[in-house]
């Protein structure tokens, strides 16, 4: 429900604050006096189109907020909460437009698109007038009221899970079988470097190995020469270190008196004899178990050239190779993975069809009982709004080709016809701005019962029409307030003397400037207010008494 609209700088209003009210609340006033900037800031509110010549004159920017309590609207609030917009049960929308053009929308503080103002103002609110973008003209609002007036929002929410399930299920089979000889020239490919690897049998570390090996070989008779060189001068040279290690030692040991110095320096030479002997254990056992293998030097450098050709032709690192086996083989797997989601895909496709058939036609049969029985209550409450020559007829046109669509196996469209014998056309080609509005009330009026909307919005709904008909319509507005919220813009007498809450809108001249201001009336002022509308200029005892009488129906 609409609670309260704060409009600053809008057009020739400054500053206006109203709080709505449950029941039906009509706005009043003089011709110009700005009835409809309420209705335009709060279009702009729910993401209608700005512009910049809307801000008031002097003025860098026009600021709107509307409230809304969204404490009984279960499908606005799990919105926001899926888009982590909700607070609590107040909503509130804000639209900020600036004299450079650039325009900013907030849902409860957080800077939203204009999209997602015009998604949640649908589950808000519902303004009707006489331009062609009101609701009634839309297909999907046709259809929604049709399966709303039909207690059908669950089955048709069911079938489009379903419908697309079906679409996503298509697609996904259509990408498989589109790319087959692509994928399968892919995997011929994927089996061959495969298999090429799989021939080369590098094992994990046995790069380093090799290379390792190869050095080692590749320097044999070096590596030969300088062991035993090395040994020799350790201890089987005529001139060897051993020997003169241990020949300095014992010239230390022979020593009677020694000092710190000398006992340090003989330590240490102990100390280098052992160091040196133990090398020259290490140089023997490297000569002992040195090979000189000329064949086994020359598969190395083949093994070798082998893993090196083959990362240069995958263009990678060679110790990469083994990785590189893993991805491949990941990928062929995929591509033979294919055939069994082929075949598991179509199993789905069959289900999704028959239960998308069982639900569109049990969906279909439903739709025509309903639009068969909207017609006719629509065609009753067409007569008591004087078009009695005007039908209603809802068509179930099937739709062209055998895909589940998601709303089901036909388009809802209403048609009407205005005068005997003319046949049933398009609402936004034959009805005029009039005609369509009462058309829309008289829908509204039928479908409120089950509307999930909860505030409608008419703007002057009762132009072209008076006397006993302008009583019918406010007797059929103030019955839908009775069952949620209406907010009229009315010139009519006897329509704003139903309203449970009346407004009354007025324009201010000053030598610089104009502005609107708002009043809401209390029962002496609704009095006065009716009577003007009632008598024009001059008003009387006797409109006043008519006026009276008015409201105490």
């Amino acid at each position: 429900m609409l609670a309260h609209l704060s409009v600053n700088n809008f057009t020739i209003a400054s500053n206006l604050d109203m709080e709505f009210n449950r029941g039906m609340t009509v706005i009043t006033g003089e011709t110009g006096a700005g009835k409809s900037i309420l209705l335009d800031a709060l279009g702009l509110a729910l993401g209608d189109r700005a512009d910049p010549a809307m801000i008031r004159t002097g003025e860098e920017r026009a600021d709107i907020h509307a409230s809304f309590d969204i404490s009984k609207l279960e499908k606005a609030r799990q919105w926001l909460i899926e888009h982590d917009l909700f607070d609590n049960d107040e909503c509130m929308l804000r639209r900020m437009i600036t004299r450079e053009g650039r325009s900013r929308a907030y849902i409860n503080g957080r800077p939203a698109t204009l999209q997602q103002l015009k998604t949640l103002g649908e589950m808000l609110i519902d303004i009707h007038s006489q331009h062609a973008h009101q609701s009634l003209l839309k297909k999907d609002q046709q259809r929604l009221l049709l399966d709303e007036f039909a207690g059908l929002t669950d089955v048709t929410q069911q079938l489009r899970v379903i419908a697309l399930g079906y679409q996503k299920a298509q697609h996904r089979l259509n990408t498989l079988s589109n790319n087959r000889s692509e994928q399968n020239a892919k995997a011929q490919l994927l089996g061959y470097q495969v298999e090429e690897l799989d021939n080369l049998e590098l094992l994990e570390g046995e790069l380093s190995t090799l290379e390792k090996e190869q050095k080692q070989l590749a320097n044999g008779e070096t590596i030969l020469q300088a062991t035993q060189h090395s040994i020799a001068l350790c201890k089987d040279g005529e001139l060897n270190v051993t020997s003169i290690l241990i020949q300095a030692i014992r010239s230390l040991a022979d020593l009677n008196e020694k000092n710190s110095a000398l006992e340090e320096a003989e330590q240490l030479l102990s100390s280098a004899l052992i160091q040196v002997e133990e090398a020259s254990g290490e140089l023997e056992n490297q000569l002992d178990n040195l090979e000189l293998n000329p064949e086994r030097l020359l598969w190395v450098e083949n093994r070798l050239s082998a893993i090196y050709d083959t990362a240069r032709k995958h263009k990678i690192a060679p110790e990469q190779l083994p990785d590189l086996r893993r991805d491949l083989q990941q990928q062929l797997d995929n591509i033979n993975g294919s055939d069994s989601e082929i075949e598991e895909l179509q199993q789905q496709l069959s289900a999704f069809g028959e239960s998308y058939k069982k639900g569109a036609q049990k969906l279909s049969k439903k739709r025509k009982q309903a639009a068969t029985k909207l017609q006719g209550l629509v065609g009753k409450q067409l007569q008591d709004l004087a078009m009695a020559n005007c039908s209603l007829t809802i068509a179930l046109i099937p739709r062209e080709g055998e895909q589940p669509h998601p709303q089901g196996n036909e388009e809802i469209s209403f048609l009407v016809s205005t005068n005997p014998g003319q046949s049933p056309q398009a609402l936004s080609k034959i009805a005029s701005g009039g005609e369509l509005s009462r058309i829309s009330l008289a829908i509204q009026v039928i479908t409120a019962k089950t509307s999930a909307i909860p505030t409608l919005v008419f703007d002057e709904v009762d132009v072209g029409i008076g006397g006993a008909v302008a009583e019918v319509v406010g007797n059929l507005l103030q019955e839908l307030g009775k069952r949620g919220q209406v907010v009229c813009v009315t010139h009519q007498a006897q329509v704003a003397s139903k309203g449970d809450q009346h407004v009354y809108v007025s324009k201010i001249a000053s030598k610089n400037s104009v502005s609107t201001q708002l009043n809401q009336l209390d029962d002496n002022d609704k009095i006065e207010e009716i009577a003007r509308m009632l008598g024009g200029i001059s008003i009387t005892a006797q409109s006043r008494a008519h006026a009276k009488e008015m409201l105490s129906h």
